[in-house]
């Protein structure tokens, strides 16, 4: 029942988080004099941070869906196997993201 929740509410979240994202990068690249708002909204490395965390986790949780679809049904199995590696990957992504920052 929490991968449900969780999967739909990241989703919903990855949607607004990138929107934010996009239309942000609209009002940076297409005007001379760039909007403070869009530009402080831009640089924000927690935004960045929620997009790489949800983004693995929504992935790797759709994944895992995919699997039991395929007749895997170890359940308890696949949820700390999706977590650990969902968590490694999003550590190693946020160690890039803030190195290079």
């Amino acid at each position: 029942m929490f991968i449900w929740f969780f999967h739909r509410i990241s989703g919903a979240a990855l949607i607004i988080l990138i929107g934010i994202k996009i239309l942000t990068s609209y009002f940076l690249m297409g005007q001379d004099r760039k909007p403070d708002w869009a530009l402080s909204l831009h640089r924000q490395p927690v935004v960045d941070a929620l997009i790489l965390i949800l983004f693995t986790f929504h992935s790797i949780y759709g994944v895992r869906t995919i699997v039991m679809d395929l007749g895997y049904r170890n359940e308890k199995h696949l949820f700390l196997a999706a977590n650990i590696v969902a968590s490694a990957i999003s550590a190693f992504l946020l160690l890039m993201y803030f190195v290079t920052v």
